[in-house]
């Protein structure tokens, strides 16, 4: 029979896991292995630039914490795999896919946004959109448009009125 301050130990990283996964609106899975000391802490720090981290696990204790949580992705659980996690939907996936298009150690394996699974081509397609100041952005400047277009259209009707 097992130890009970080893049960314990592992309770408490699952209590972690859980906290994490609970915590955070997107935890993507992935395989690090390949990627060097500086690779890892070069991702931390761009992680941790965007509000996300990641920590590396065993594979049965996470499965354990998600399997509590009823989230099924042990098929994802096989070889060595890191646990990101973030405070948006999209920073960690962004983040995490540029990494590896540079680093081609890094595989995204399967990610959990907002409760959901979310499987490798979904992962790809969030990567892709842009951040939420970008977002703004666009939104200020289509806003910033139909401001102008407006006005146009009112100045054209005021110098019609006017010729009448």
């Amino acid at each position: 029979m097992a130890n009970e301050k080893i049960l314990a130990k592992k309770q408490k990283i699952v209590d972690e896991i859980k906290e994490r996964v609970q915590n955070s609106a997107a935890i993507i899975l992935f395989d690090y292995r390949g990627i060097t000391d500086n690779d890892a802490k070069e991702l931390k720090h761009a992680l941790r630039e965007n509000d996300a981290d990641y920590k590396v696990y065993k594979n049965t204790l996470m499965a354990r914490a998600l399997s509590d949580l009823n989230i099924n992705v042990d098929e994802n659980l096989v070889g060595p795999s890191a646990l990101a996690y973030g405070k948006d939907q999209i920073s960690a996936v962004k983040v995490l896919s540029e990494f590896a298009k540079k680093n081609p150690a890094i595989i995204l394996k399967v990610g959990i946004i907002d409760g959901e699974v979310s499987d490798k081509s979904k992962l790809d397609t969030l990567a892709t959109i842009p951040s939420r100041e970008g977002l703004l952005t666009m939104l200020a400047g289509g806003m910033m448009g139909i401001a102008r277009d407006l006005s146009i259209c009112l100045d054209l009707y005021a110098q019609q009125k006017e010729e009448k």
